[in-house]
């Protein structure tokens, strides 16, 4: 390096991490140009959260060396990183539902012993940054209260008016629509012409190809690729990724439905506060059909799930499965209803109870795990059995569920559900967060229950996904359906204009 030229964005030198006995992290070197966009990509488990998370504070590195911008960073906590400059963006936003916007920001930089200065001069600042990046939040209102698309910018501003110079994004288009992803990219390229940089994780590689400047690959926590975007392509990253080709698209062959397996009429959900979040929703779901439901997370998917899947009772209308009506989450298994949650951790198990256990979880009556007393022996075999075909890592029943990676998490979920052998599939979100390898995997295990004559009910934000698999596609705007149509009626330009609130001939 010249004496002209800038010093990297971060440097990071031999880094070691383990827990316990797993070795999270192997050697890591990898250096962030100044001024640019760098993707950082792998399989779920591969090391990238923890990466990160040695360079925002949250861990300890074991062994190797950490420099910004020319300056060693060893941060013990978040405060000392970030007054290194380093902002972090993650997957789960960091962000106090119940405080107004301002009050997120200013939490923790309080700006000295006059709270009413500091949030005098905090509303100036982040007046400014806002309209300098396109990045308008309601200051006042309550953060639990706006869209996820409004949180994410209100964790960005709440990094930027801390002075970050490295931004770190944690797959941060999981929850936006289409245009609101892309203006995200638009954002990201002008921090970087400001000589910002910004280190992007992410499993979506066309995204990865489409904004960063270079890419690493890590797999079982160590480096095993560095390029240049211009240079490589999406079929080299994922092979890269997994160690072996992946298939990019699914397969699916046209096949005409079955009879009406689920029926659904006049739901309507009214949340705590008095809104109604499904305002008259009428579906069905046939055998041998995937149903997808695209929307901005927010608009009633969510409430969608809980009710087919007998989570909660809606305030109107009725739920059938075949001829019985009276669908609760008691009875759901016994009739055959499997529920993937949009969120694992709060619906879908829990953390501390071992895989084995999370596995038997709704299903504890069956024969196969004991009739009096639980048979330990068959429940870890069973859970073996599952994660060998659902390449869940490492393959330990015995491991509490929370030392698992969140994409190898969901395939356990995924495993247990579809191990049940359901007539009917309730799945939300089954690719969050997971990487291409899984993706491949989850999608032929849907596509194939689908081909067995299932029905399938697939709510997903991400619109490859809901045009990759779906027979037909319905949209949900503001508790509403306001599209209804054929998988070869709708297409990306199609569904973003109806997710838009932009009715077309077809929409229902």
């Amino acid at each position: 390096m010249s004496a002209d030229s800038p010093s990297p964005a971060l440097e990071l030198r031999g880094i070691e991490k383990r827990f316990g006995s797993v070795r999270a992290n192997r050697g890591v070197s990898l250096t962030v140009a100044a001024g640019s966009i760098h993707g950082l990509v792998g399989e779920n488990g591969a090391g990238k959260s923890t990466l990160m998370n040695l360079v925002y504070g949250l861990h300890r590195v074991d062994a190797g060396e950490m420099w910004i911008e020319g300056r060693p960073l060893a941060p013990r906590a978040p405060h000392e990183a970030i007054a290194a400059g380093v902002g972090m963006v993650h997957q789960h936003f960091m962000l106090v539902d119940d405080f107004t916007v301002l009050d997120n920001v200013l939490l923790g930089a309080e700006g000295g012993w006059s709270l009413r200065r500091g949030r005098g001069a905090a509303r100036q600042e982040l007046s400014r940054l806002a309209q300098g990046y396109g990045l308008e939040v309601p200051l006042e209102e309550r953060v639990g209260d706006l869209a996820v698309g409004v949180q994410q910018r209100v964790e960005i501003l709440k990094a930027l008016y801390r002075g970050a110079r490295l931004l770190i994004l944690d797959e941060p288009t999981a929850v936006l629509t289409p245009r609101e992803a892309d203006a995200l990219f638009g954002l990201l390229r002008r921090l970087r012409d400001e000589g910002r940089s910004v280190i992007l994780v992410t499993h979506k590689l066309r995204e990865v190809m489409a904004v960063t400047d270079a890419v690493t690959v890590l797999r079982q926590g160590a480096v095993v690729g560095n390029f240049a975007t211009r240079q490589t392509s999406v079929e080299e990253l994922a092979t890269c990724m997994v160690g072996r080709p992946v298939a990019l698209r699914s397969e699916r062959v046209a096949r005409e439905p079955g009879a009406v397996v689920l029926e659904a009429r006049g739901l309507e959900a009214v949340d705590a506060r008095g809104v109604r979040r499904l305002k008259g929703v009428d579906l069905k779901l046939h055998a041998g059909e995937v149903v997808g439901v695209a929307g901005v997370a927010g608009n009633g998917q969510s409430e969608l799930l809980e009710i087919l899947s007998g989570m909660r009772a809606p305030s109107a209308g009725w739920v059938r499965v075949r001829d019985a009506a009276g669908l609760t989450a008691a009875n759901a298994r016994s009739r055959r209803v499997a529920h993937v949650p949009e969120d694992r951790l709060r619906h879908g198990v829990v953390p501390s109870f071992s895989a084995a256990d999370n596995v038997m979880l709704g299903y504890q009556v069956q024969s196969e795990y004991g009739r009096w007393l639980l048979d330990r022996t068959a429940i870890d075999a069973a859970c073996a059995r599952l994660m060998r075909e659902h390449d869940v890592r490492p393959p330990r029943p015995d491991l509490a569920l929370g030392a698992f990676s969140g994409g190898n998490q969901q395939k356990l979920v995924l495993a247990r559900e579809l191990g049940a052998d359901p007539e009917v599939l309730l799945v939300g979100q089954p690719t969050r967060g997971v990487d291409v390898g899984a993706i491949e995997h989850i999608h032929r295990r849907l596509l194939a229950l689908r081909d067995a004559g299932k029905a399938i009910l697939l709510v997903s934000v991400e619109l490859d996904e809901i045009l990759a698999l779906s027979d037909r596609v319905i949209v949900m705007v503001d508790g509403l359906i306001v599209g209804d149509l054929a998988r070869e009626d709708a297409n990306e330009e199609r569904l973003g204009l109806l997710l838009a609130g932009v009715r077309q001939g077809g929409a229902a």
